[in-house]
C-alpha cells in the first residue's frame, strides 16, 4: 500500500450515540414520580402491582408491596407537652440559670409564669424576669437533674428544632409543629 493512500475514516461510535442518548434523558426526565412510588390515598387498599420478568418461573409467586402508610404516634407518647408535677420544679431550673449555666444573676427577681412542662425528657418553663423580657428556657435529661439546651427570648434552635419533641417544639417554636 502507497504512503499517499487516503485512509478511510472510521465513524466515531460516540457521535452517533449522543442524540439517542439525549431523546432518552429528555424522555425519562419528564416522566415524575412513577406510581409505585407515590404514597396512596390514606382510604386506598393497595393493589399488588406485576412484576415484569422476561421468563416467569413456576415457583416463583409475586408477593404485593407492603403498604406504605403514615406514621401514627402511639397512645404513650403525648403530641404535646403536660405538665412536668414537681419534677423538675421551677425552682430547679431557675437554681440551673443561676448556678452552673450562669444564665441569670443571683440578685434578679425570677417568677415561674408558665411550667415546667415536659414530653419525653424535656422540659419548657418560662420566667418572668424582673426589669426584663420573659425567658424561655428548654432543658432535657432526667427530671431531677435537667441540662440547659437553651435560654432566652427565642429557642427555637437547631437542636429544638430538629431533636425535641413536638410538644416541646411547638411550645418553643411558635406554635409550629414542625418548625
Amino acid at each position: 500500500m502507497p504512503e499517499d493512500a487516503p485512509v478511510p475514516r472510521t465513524p466515531q461510535p460516540r457521535r452517533r450515540h449522543r442524540p439517542l442518548a439525549l431523546a432518552t434523558l429528555l424522555a425519562l426526565a419528564a416522566c415524575g414520580t412513577p406510581p409505585e412510588l407515590r404514597a396512596p390515598p390514606a382510604a386506598a387498599t393497595p393493589v399488588p402491582v406485576p412484576s415484569a420478568s422476561a421468563t416467569p418461573s413456576p415457583s416463583a409467586t409475586p408477593t404485593p408491596p407492603a403498604p406504605v402508610l403514615p406514621p401514627t404516634l402511639s397512645p404513650s407518647v403525648p403530641a404535646s407537652a403536660v405538665p412536668c408535677r414537681g419534677r423538675p420544679s421551677g425552682d430547679r431550673i431557675v437554681a440551673l440559670l443561676r448556678g452552673s449555666a450562669g444564665v441569670l444573676p443571683r440578685d434578679v427577681r425570677v417568677t415561674v409564669a408558665t411550667g415546667p412542662l415536659c414530653a419525653e425528657g424535656w422540659q419548657y418553663t418560662v420566667l418572668t424576669v424582673t426589669g426584663h423580657e420573659e425567658l424561655q428556657v428548654v432543658t432535657r435529661g432526667e427530671t431531677g437533674t435537667p441540662r440547659l439546651v437553651t435560654a432566652g427570648t427565642d429557642v427555637c434552635g437547631v437542636e429544638v428544632r430538629t431533636v425535641a419533641p413536638a410538644g416541646i417544639r411547638t411550645l418553643a417554636c411558635g406554635g409550629t409543629p414542625g418548625a
